[in-house]
């Protein structure tokens, strides 16, 4: 069957819009007259007769796919291994971008234009739009008569610039499959499909290798890796081999492999690369481990157990953030604290990612925008005035507004249910389909976000429904939905319930109300509440407001330090000093534009948390989290033991978060007595404790 380019990219339009479009909408994404799309479909309307399926052409209401699910991903798949010659010129522009970029000598134009069978005056014309698209990665496309074309550029460069093309030209189901081995079988010889075309810079028994080797190492990491991270360190690596094995290799400077020696990070990546020199018989220099590493540094999806001790400044942004956006929608965010971890979660690896200059995909960024359109905007003013001096492209943008349009989801909170949700694009997306699935459904109790690389079909039977966001080939009992829940997916879910209902008697809440009797969770949850409880009580005990001395940091440190060892909160008061002084080195921690600062370390030398805070008689300018001066009036010590429990270190990240809360909290800890913190903390510490309870 013959589909042109312009049938298959309205086929997969459509596909995509599951609750249907305008024509157009189509129109615009195509770049052609509305009229063009009229005529263009009839030509879909034959090809979905091959599938069963039809084309509903409601007026005033658009046009949609129907039929069912089972041929619309037949369909899917035919388009995505669809042999054809026959681009659209950006698709063109993409095989010229991915050639020149895996060549390794100038190719001639008249070569290009007879592997693409057009004119030589249009290969000119792409060449244009291929060096506009280059521009941003740092490269440059030389061209000159009678040598030819080529890009030139450092060899990072160009590897970014090869994982975006994969990244934004493949969706992630298609690559995901790839390594999953599900993929369609089909003519190794047949390189005519884009998809074909870009997986060209990869081997594809690499990555399978690949990926293998880095689900054995990952769990020797200190964090979780979000699917869409994964997918992407998975790329890289492969691009990696490829490019080493071509005799190119990556370059960093001496500074960079200085600052990340001996983190966790470079440990695993020197195992990776042990493993991956013993598999492709090859040699891997230092600079290739460092490259691991910032990817590896790149890829954090923490648990929401606040690290905030270790990132404020990252916790500072977050909170303007939410403040900013807030005041903008009208909405009193600032005590979300699900939203305020959501958002420290992820921007720490943002921010990381950004000023190393890596990029990250965002396969729903056009429905984000389509859906969240105010949010959009708004939220991409407010990463402006948080972060001027980092430029924060849209795909990442994207991601937070996730983050907000959970949080401003209303709803129900009362549910009786367990539902394990898959979802492979990010926290930010997991957390909006959990929250409209317990708006849609309040007898649902329990929302388990997981990875598609997480499932374990062992532990599948403790959830009482299963709902994805991407077709899972080991499960067979789930729903398949959109991650924004159309009301398609809703009804899909309600009839997934009443057929669960009617195999058994009992409802779904009562088989769920038994399940949650286990013994052993009610024990682990009642030791976790002791914990929080317990935590909370040595803070608030050992919590005192004072006056201290010192002309200089360290004297003022070495007083608070000393008031701490006569409490018994410190062991040895002059290491905790040296603790935080090196804390210091790492970033400044005075909070910008306060008179405040938020000294705190993990010391072996900490014998209990403690919280205290201390007016200088003497004020001291030092270091800003913003790199810009603090004329500090107050001292804030948060220190902690250097191995304290998960529950234990939420509660100090509690403490963090309400200092920042917003200018009137602010204002307090500037300036309130001792009996008035005392008051706000006590207040904070006993929601923080309650909300823990309801989980």
């Amino acid at each position: 069957m013959y589909v042109s380019a312009r049938e298959r990219k309205i086929l997969e339009h459509l596909l995509l819009k599951k609750d249907g479009t305008v024509v157009k909408d189509i129109a615009e994404e195509l770049g052609v007259s509305p009229r063009t799309v009229h005529r263009d479909l009839k030509g879909v309307e034959e090809i979905l007769k091959d599938y069963n399926l039809a084309l509903n052409k409601k007026s005033g209401a658009g046009i949609q796919v129907v039929g069912s699910d089972e041929m619309k991903q037949k369909l899917h798949m035919f388009l995505f291994n669809l042999y054809h010659n026959d681009y659209t010129p950006e698709e063109r522009q993409t095989i010229i971008f991915a050639t020149l970029l895996e060549a390794v000598e100038p190719l001639k134009l008249m070569t290009l234009a007879g592997d693409l069978n057009v004119t030589i005056a249009t290969i000119s014309n792409d060449l244009n739009r291929v060096e506009e698209r280059i521009k941003p990665f740092g490269l440059q496309l030389i061209r000159k008569r009678g040598y030819g074309v080529e890009i030139e550029g450092s060899e990072m460069s160009k590897r970014r610039a090869m994982s975006s093309l994969i990244s934004e030209n493949l969706d992630e189901f298609g690559f995901i499959s790839i390594i999953k081995e599900n993929i369609q079988k089909k003519s190794t010889t047949n390189i005519n499909t884009i998809t074909d075309r870009l997986l060209g810079l990869v081997d594809k028994r690499k990555v399978f290798l690949i990926e293998k080797l880095v689900d054995e190492v990952k769990e020797d990491l200190p964090y979780s890796i979000a699917d869409s991270s994964y997918v992407g360190l998975v790329v890289h690596l492969a691009l990696a081999i490829e490019r080493i094995q071509q005799g190119e290799n990556i370059l960093f400077n001496d500074d960079y492999l200085e600052s990340i020696k001996e983190t966790k990070e470079q440990h695993v990546a020197q195992t990776l690369v042990k493993r991956l020199e013993d598999t492709f018989q090859l040699s891997i220099s230092e600079g290739e481990v460092g490259y691991i590493t910032m990817h590896l540094l790149g890829a954090k999806l923490r648990h929401d157990q606040g690290d905030f001790l270790d990132d404020m400044s990252i916790g500072i942004v977050a909170q303007q953030l939410i403040n900013y956006v807030g005041k903008q929608v009208n909405e009193n965010l600032g005590e979300n604290l699900s939203l305020f971890q959501g958002l420290v979660t992820h921007l720490r690896p943002a921010i990381y990612r950004l000023k190393q200059n890596m990029g990250i995909s965002n396969p729903l960024l056009d429905r984000i925008q389509q859906d969240y359109e105010d949010l959009f905007t708004i939220v991409k003013k407010g990463i402006h005035e948080c972060l001027p001096d980092l430029h924060v492209p849209d795909t990442e943008i994207g991601y937070i507004v996730m983050h907000f349009a959970s949080a401003l989801i209303k709803g129900e909170t009362v549910f009786r249910g367990n539902v394990l949700v898959v979802c492979s694009s990010g926290i930010g997306t997991s957390k909006v389909l959990a929250t409209k699935l317990q708006n849609e459904f309040p007898n649902l109790s329990t929302i388990t976000n997981k990875s598609m690389f997480e499932i374990d079909q062992q532990s599948l039977e403790n959830y009482d429904l299963i709902v994805s966001t991407i077709p899972l080939e080991s499960v067979h009992d789930y729903v398949l939905v959109s991650p924004f829940l159309s009301k398609e997916d809703i009804e899909k879910i309600k009839a997934k319930i009443q057929e669960k209902q009617n195999k058994d008697n009992r409802s779904i809440s009562t088989v769920t109300q038994e399940k949650n009797m286990d013994r052993n969770e009610h024990i682990q949850k009642l030791n976790r509440m002791k914990v929080y409880n317990d935590t909370t009580l040595t803070l608030l005990q050992s919590f005192q407001l004072s006056t201290i001395q010192g002309h200089t940091l360290r004297e003022v440190l070495s007083n608070a330090c000393s008031s701490l060892q006569i409490a018994g909160m410190v062991t040895d008061s002059k290491h905790v000093v040296e603790d935080l002084i090196k804390r210091e080195q790492i970033g400044g921690l005075g909070i910008p534009d306060t008179s405040l600062s938020l000294y705190h370390t993990r010391s072996s030398s900490v014998a209990a948390p403690s919280f205290t805070v201390y007016q200088l008689q003497n004020p001291l300018e030092i270091e800003g989290m913003d790199d810009r001066k603090v004329q500090m009036e107050r001292l804030l010590l948060l220190v902690a033991p250097e191995h304290i429990q998960e529950e234990g270190l939420e509660v100090l990240s509690q403490v963090s978060a309400s200092i920042i809360r917003d200018d009137k909290t602010i204002h307090q800890f500037e300036q309130g007595n001792e009996q008035q913190l005392f008051s706000y903390l006590a207040e904070e510490l006993s929601l923080f404790i309650k909300e823990k309870m309801n989980e």
